[in-house]
C-alpha cells in the first residue's frame, strides 16, 4: 500500500495533531555556511535546526527507528534534516533512505536540504519513493543573498559574496525544477532576517512558485549567540504575518512550524520522551554497521583520567567500555614496540579490532592511515577521557586539542622520522 501523503504534519495541517514524524540524524556536514546558523550538537536547552544529542550511522539510524516505532504508533513520516544538510554527505542520506524504505515501505520520506546538491539525486529520491522535499531558499537576487551566505562549497570549491548566492539559487531552480517534474511535494523554507531579506521574501515566493512549488514556510529568524545574526533582532509577530500574506498570494502558508531539532520526533511541538531519547543514546553506542560489533574504545593515557599521550608513544592502550552505568575500564593492553613501521600499526589495529575508535592527544599520519584502514577512527584531542568516551558514542565531534599540532620529533620523544 502506498503511504498516504496527507499524513504528512508539516504539509497539512490537518495531520499535525494525529500524525508524528521523526528525524534521524545522519548528515553530519555542510556544504554552505549561513550567517544565522551555529550547528552545536548535543544542545538539550534549544529547539531548532542544527542541534541534536547523538549523530547515526544509517544502520544504527534504522534501529532506532524499529526502537522508537514500537513506542509511538504515530509516526507516519521518516525525515532527515541535518544537523548539516543531506546532500553533503549524499552516502549516508541515500543508505538511510534505501533501509528505511525496505524496512518500512508505510512510512512517508521526507528531506529537507539547502539544495546545493540536490539535483543529481532527484532520480533516486524519486526511486525510493521520497515524497516530501523541504529546500531553504533565502534569496533569489544574489545581492541580497550575498548578505545570508558567508560562504558555498561546491566539490571542493569555495565560493563566497554574489557568486556564492548566484549559484545557490541556480541549484535550487534545477532542484525544485527536476523534484516537480517527478512528482515529489516541494515546500520552500525562508527564514526572514530583519533588515536583511524581509522585503524580499514576496519575490522568492513568487519565483518558486512560478517553478512549481507547493507550500511556503516563512520562518522568523531565530539569533543564535556566536553567529553574525546573533545581534539581529527576530522579526515581530505582525511583520511576519504581514508577510505571510502576501506570500499567500502566490502559496499556501504552512503556519505551525515548530523549528523542529535535527533529531525531532513525535507530534510538531512535542517534546522529546525521556524513554525515546534513552532509545536515541542507545542506537549510538550499537555497531556502527550492521555486521560488526565494536564496543570499545582505545585510549593513549599516562593515568587513567586524562587523554595526554601521543601514539607513538604509548606503551600501553587502556580500553574502554560503556554499559547502563556509565564508561568503564576493560582492560590495559599492551602496545606493540617501537620500531618495525607499518608493521607496528597493522599489529596494534589487530590488537584493538573490537574498538571503534582510539583518544590520543596526538599521532602521526601514518598510523592514523592505518588504523583507519582497519575501521578504527583516530581521534586527537585533549581533556578527559570521559568526555571523549561520550563524543565517541554519541557519534559527536570531539573539542580538538587546544595547541596547535607539534611536526613530528618536534614535541615529542620522536627523532622527526615518523612515528615507528
Amino acid at each position: 500500500m502506498a503511504p498516504d501523503r496527507s499524513a504528512h504534519p508539516c504539509f497539512d495541517d490537518a495531520a499535525r495533531g494525529r500524525f508524528a514524524r521523526i528525524h534521524l540524524p545522519v548528515a553530519p556536514d555542510c556544504n554552505i555556511q549561513c550567517n544565522f546558523c551555529r550547528r552545536v550538537y548535543d544542545c538539550a536547552n534549544e529547539s531548532r535546526p542544527g542541534v541534536t544529542s547523538a549523530l547515526l550511522s544509517p544502520p544504527q539510524a534504522l534501529r532506532y527507528l524499529n526502537a522508537v516505532l514500537k513506542k509511538d504508533p504515530r509516526i507516519s513520516v521518516v525525515g532527515i534534516a541535518g544537523p548539516g544538510d543531506p546532500f553533503a554527505t549524499p552516502d549516508k542520506t541515500l543508505e538511510t533512505l534505501r533501509l528505511v524504505r525496505e524496512a518500512h515501505p508505510e512510512m512517508l520520506l521526507c528531506v529537507a536540504s539547502n539544495g546545493l546538491a540536490v539535483p543529481p539525486y532527484a532520480d533516486e529520491l524519486a526511486s525510493l519513493g521520497v515524497s516530501h522535499v523541504t529546500l531553504t531558499v533565502n534569496a533569489v537576487d544574489p545581492a541580497v543573498g550575498a548578505q545570508i551566505y558567508a560562504w558555498v562549497r561546491d566539490r571542493k570549491r569555495i565560493y563566497r559574496g554574489e557568486a556564492a548566492a548566484r549559484l545557490l539559487w541556480e541549484r535550487q531552480t534545477e532542484a525544485i525544477l527536476a523534484l516537480k517534474r517527478r512528482g515529489v511535494t516541494v515546500k520552500i523554507n525562508t527564514i526572514i532576517v530583519p533588515g536583511v531579506n524581509d522585503g524580499h521574501v514576496v519575490e522568492i515566493a513568487r519565483q518558486v512558485a512560478a517553478l512549481g512549488a507547493d507550500i511556503a514556510n516563512c520562518v522568523p529568524l531565530y539569533p543564535v549567540v556566536g553567529t553574525e545574526f546573533a545581534a539581529v533582532p527576530p522579526p515581530s509577530a505582525p511583520e511576519v504575518a504581514a508577510i505571510r500574506a502576501e506570500v499567500a498570494r502566490h502559496l499556501p502558508i504552512m503556519e505551525h512550524c515548530t523549528r523542529c531539532r535535527a533529531d525531532a520526533v513525535g507530534l510538531l511541538g512535542e517534546p522529546m520522551r525521556a524513554d525515546v531519547e534513552i532509545c536515541l543514546l542507545q542506537a549510538a553506542m550499537a555497531p556502527l554497521s550492521g555486521e560488526e560489533d565494536r564496543p570499545y574504545v582505545a585510549v593513549a593515557t599516562l593515568e587513567g583520567v586524562l587523554v595526554n599521550q601521543h601514539l607513538g608513544e604509548a606503551r600501553q592502550i587502556a580500553v574502554f567500555g560503556r554499559n547502563e552505568g556509565g564508561f568503564y575500564q576493560v582492560e590495559m593492553r599492551p602496545a606493540p614496540p617501537p620500531g618495525g613501521g607499518s608493521r607496528r600499526w597493522a599489529a596494534l589495529a589487530e590488537a584493538l579490532g573490537d574498538c571503534r575508535a582510539m583518544l590520543v592527544a596526538s599521532a602521526g599520519e601514518a598510523p592514523c592511515a592505518a588504523l583507519a584502514e582497519h575501521g578504527i577512527k583516530v581521534v586527537m584531542m585533549e581533556g578527559l577521557i570521559e568526555d571523549g568516551l561520550r563524543a565517541v558514542y554519541r557519534g559527536m565531534p570531539v573539542r580538538a586539542p587546544l595547541r596547535k599540532q607539534h611536526r613530528c620529533g618536534s614535541g615529542c620523544a620522536g627523532s622527526g622520522l615518523g612515528c615507528s
